[in-house]
């Protein structure tokens, strides 16, 4: 399977956009209401938790944090949740958030790899990640994220 990868400039520093990715505030605007939990250290277990079909805890993905430099770099193993695939741990891939300063902008490139093959998450995670990051750049740049009229 084809690597993803993915380059948005935007106008915002690296710290704005490290905060849409990471804090509460701006995951719940990016990613549905879901928030991240984890210690963010090396090892240790990362997990999008929000609404979905186990309710308000639905666990979307999770993983363990391989690489974590504050406005740089997120890179952790992904799973899909228990509520989406029974044997949640057959399909392994890597997530890589990479920031980097461009004048007054952050280039942001996110590289989803390392997929086993056959992973049925593949074909939907080429149109989430669209989404995802278009409102990422949305969100730092206007304050607000995108309206798809999902859940609607």
């Amino acid at each position: 399977m084809k690597d993803l990868k993915y380059e948005f400039y935007i106008a915002g520093t690296p710290e704005e956009v490290w905060k849409a990715l990471i804090s509460p505030e701006g995951t719940k605007q990016i990613y549905y209401g879901s928030v991240i939990r984890s210690t963010f250290q090396v090892a240790d277990f990362l997990e999008y938790v929000g609404p979905g079909v186990d309710g308000d805890e639905t666990v979307h993905v999770y993983g363990n944090v391989l690489e974590y430099e504050p406005n740089q770099v997120l890179r952790f193993t992904h799973y899909t949740g228990k509520s989406y695939m029974k044997d949640d741990h057959e399909f392994e891939s890597r997530i890589s958030y990479l920031l980097e300063p461009i004048g007054p902008c952050t280039k942001l490139t996110l590289i989803h790899d390392q997929w086993k093959e056959g992973d049925p998450h593949y074909e939907n995670s080429i149109k989430a990640w669209w989404i995802i990051l278009n409102n990422t750049k949305t969100l730092v740049e206007t304050g607000s994220s995108l309206d798809f009229g999902e859940g609607s």
